[in-house]
């Protein structure tokens, strides 16, 4: 008998992406193509920064926004980072040099999310004005010219961005309890999910692209078809083995079979995608410490099956678990301060977590010992975002400061 499952996989990894699922072309404007900025003003080392405790690993930094830096993103094979802030703008710049590549307008409210797309040929901003607006890359010859392609609408006040891992579809989670897909480059909504009743905080695409998981911040977690406006089933505080308050952070394992969600409760809870069923329950944080920030760490041949993965909370802590077992594995303490970003590198530099707080400095740690190996300084106010650029051998960070920094990473 033929599952569904094995029907996806015999249609193809992107099935779900079909011409019926098209509600309206949106047009291409014709706008002009944006060219690198060539101001002509004279930049200071490392791109224009004043002096401040800086960390040897310190390589370069951007320093044109006019406010908060509240996201930054990198780009999965170019030295480029996209960043987003207070003052309704966003950049893709030079990670190597701090340069202007585009100056990325249009929005009326701050810039809270980047993303590139999955080829790096594409880039969106969201922002509390509820816009999502999208670039591509011009021509083939390199990456130094972007052009405006369209603007997203719908959500209310943009919380995050994911693209597909595959293929050039755009999610977005919004403040009005809803979740939104688009298609690109044509524009196209494909789908509105409805079903939350609270601001959804968390969203991600299972890493093989065929499901979509949400979470909000009423405590409540959904699995969906993409093609489908109701749920394939949902968890939420009516089931008291689930009640973390609001979620408000969301990670799924490399198989795409389990997800680990944590609350601001402090608690963590795994979660079957197949069944539908909680699988565990680590120790979680301190109680009424939010957990800020998950990610499965990259690790092979230390713990086969579930995997690892490391929780950041307010309480200033990262814990290492193991899925296996529900136990801690290693409790990095970065401090007192929340830690507000938590990154596992990819391979060769699998063993690496490197932790963000809003204490202002970012660490990398051994994931198989727990030991800390580098200390990340420059900032001088909390790190909101930070993203792995040239496949984990740099961190690019994002803080209330008004900065973005870039680090190496040696290890």
């Amino acid at each position: 008998m033929t599952t569904e499952e094995e029907t996806i996989e015999e249609r193809g990894e992107f099935e779900f992406i079909d011409p019926n699922d098209i509600l309206a072309e949106v047009p291409d404007d014709g706008d002009i193509p944006m060219e690198d900025d060539e101001d002509g003003e004279e930049k200071d080392d490392v791109g224009g920064l004043p002096s401040r405790e800086e960390s040897e690993s310190m390589v370069g930094g951007f320093r044109e926004h006019q406010g908060s830096v509240f996201a930054v993103s990198c780009h999965p094979t170019q030295p480029l980072a996209v960043s987003g802030g207070e003052d309704d703008l966003g950049y893709i710049w030079d990670i190597t040099d701090g340069e202007i590549i585009v100056k990325l307008t249009g929005h009326t409210d701050s810039v809270t999310s980047t993303a590139f797309s999955h080829d790096g040929e594409m880039v969106a901003t969201g922002g509390m004005d509820g816009k999502v607006r999208i670039w591509r890359r011009h021509g083939t010859e390199n990456y130094r010219t972007w052009e405006f392609l369209t603007e997203l609408q719908g959500p209310d006040e943009v919380m995050w961005l994911r693209w597909h891992p595959k293929g050039n579809v755009l999610l977005a989670g919004s403040n009005d309890s809803t979740a939104w897909l688009w298609q690109l480059p044509s524009g196209n909504t494909m789908q509105v999910f409805s079903g939350h009743t609270g601001p959804v905080q968390c969203g991600e695409f299972t890493p093989d692209g065929k499901r979509i998981v949400t979470a909000c911040a009423d405590g409540l977690l959904m699995l969906w078809d993409p093609r489908a406006t109701v749920p394939i089933f949902k968890l939420g505080p009516g089931d008291a083995r689930f009640d973390l308050g609001g979620i408000t952070s969301l990670a799924i394992n490399p198989s795409s079979m389990l997800a680990v969600v944590g609350g601001e409760s402090g608690g963590i809870r795994v979660v079957s995608l197949s069944k539908g069923e909680i699988v565990g329950a680590p120790g979680g944080h301190s109680d009424g410490q939010n957990v800020e920030a998950l990610s499965f760490v990259g690790l092979t041949g230390v713990s086969g099956g579930a995997g690892l993965v490391v929780s950041g909370g307010t309480d200033g802590k990262a814990n290492i678990w193991d899925l296996n077992t529900m136990r801690a594995r290693a409790t990095l303490d970065h401090g007192e301060e929340t830690i507000t970003t938590v990154l596992s590198h990819p391979t060769p530099r699998g063993h690496l977590v490197t932790t963000g707080s809003a204490d202002g400095t970012l660490k990398t740690w051994d994931a198989r010992t727990g030991t800390l190996l580098s200390v990340h300084k420059g900032h001088e106010g909390p790190v909101f975002s930070a993203s792995l650029g040239l496949e984990g051998s740099v961190v690019v960070s994002a803080g209330d400061d008004g900065s973005c920094y870039v680090f190496t990473i040696d290890q």
